[in-house]
């Protein structure tokens, strides 16, 4: 006997479609009809689990942000090498890209584009997705025996950035979008190597 294929709760079909829809087209260009009509939902169950479309862009972040989070934390599970570590950040963008995550370049930075400067619920996760980034890399970079860790993080945060950045760039000129990760990272191998050799000099 086949099994029936259940059906997402309510929820995470909002969720759901509304990632699918902000990311792809943004968020002031998308509108919580369109939402409804891809989450498959009405609007009254919109509002049951949303207190508008403010809190589910929130959401939308959120959700990203452990994503991004969790997968770099299993990169960074699997290593001991402080030089390996240091990378690591290049390897969990790339699984990301495998999953189709990050093609259209930083969620995050595109939100915050978009999004009003004051008083909106994103802005936290906004916030913490940068805090990630920055401290994680300055306590990699210390870890690594960088001779200047703060320089490298910010090195390593820049290749970041830019990879990001030739990601979304990647659909208009039509070449792979894993090429701006790689390139990306041995760039930073470069530059981990130069900290590291200033240190022990």
């Amino acid at each position: 006997m086949v099994g029936r294929r259940t059906t997402p709760p309510a929820r995470e079909r909002l969720l759901d479609a509304a990632e699918e829809l902000f990311y792809e087209r943004g968020i002031a260009a998308t509108g919580v009809d369109a939402v409804l009509t891809r989450a498959r939902v009405a609007p009254a169950t919109l509002y049951a689990h949303f207190t508008g479309k403010d809190e589910l862009v929130a959401e939308y972040l959120r959700r990203r942000h452990e994503r991004w989070r969790g997968t770099w934390d299993e990169i960074l599970a699997a290593r001991d090498d402080p030089l390996e570590r240091v990378l690591s950040v290049f390897d969990a963008l790339e699984v990301l890209g495998q999953r189709g995550s990050s093609r259209r370049g930083c969620a995050f930075l595109g939100a915050a584009v978009e999004l009003p400067m004051v008083d909106h619920p994103a802005h936290a996760w906004l916030a913490a997705d940068t805090r990630l980034l920055h401290q994680r890399l300055h306590q990699l970079a210390r870890d690594s025996g960088a001779a200047d860790p703060d320089a490298l993080a910010a090195e390593l945060l820049l290749l970041y950035d830019g990879a990001l950045a030739a990601r979304a760039r990647a659909d208009i000129l039509s070449t792979s979008h894993d090429t701006a990760v790689a390139l990306a990272r041995r760039a930073a191998v470069a530059a981990v190597a130069r900290h590291v050799q200033a240190e022990r000099a």
